[in-house]
């Protein structure tokens, strides 16, 4: 059996390489990836405690977890198509459609 640390490394791992994309990278649909990995990152960390504490609390947070991931990939995607009909790009440093 694998120890629970090692899920937290993973998760901890999955969780920072999403932070990574989305603070260094400008394209929006690279940055709606690096959610989703942080997002599966807090879901293994919910799974990975549920399963040593003999829980099913961890399963349930996971499935509400994977429940918001899916409706903010429906939204994101939407937006994301909205903003390139609009300006012609998905590089968030040329997107000034918020401001005044």
């Amino acid at each position: 059996m694998i120890a629970p640390s090692a899920y937290l490394l993973l998760s901890a791992i999955l969780f920072g390489i999403g932070v990574v994309g989305v603070v260094a990278r400008k394209n929006i649909l690279i940055i709606l990836m690096s959610v989703e990995l942080m997002l599966n990152g807090v879901n293994v960390a919910f799974v990975a405690a549920g399963s040593y504490l003999g829980d099913t609390a961890g399963g349930v947070f996971a499935f509400m977890v994977m429940t918001v991931a899916a409706a903010e990939a429906a939204v994101g995607l939407a937006l994301l198509i909205a903003l390139y009909r609009l300006k012609e790009t998905i590089d968030i440093t040329e997107l000034t459609v918020l401001k005044w």
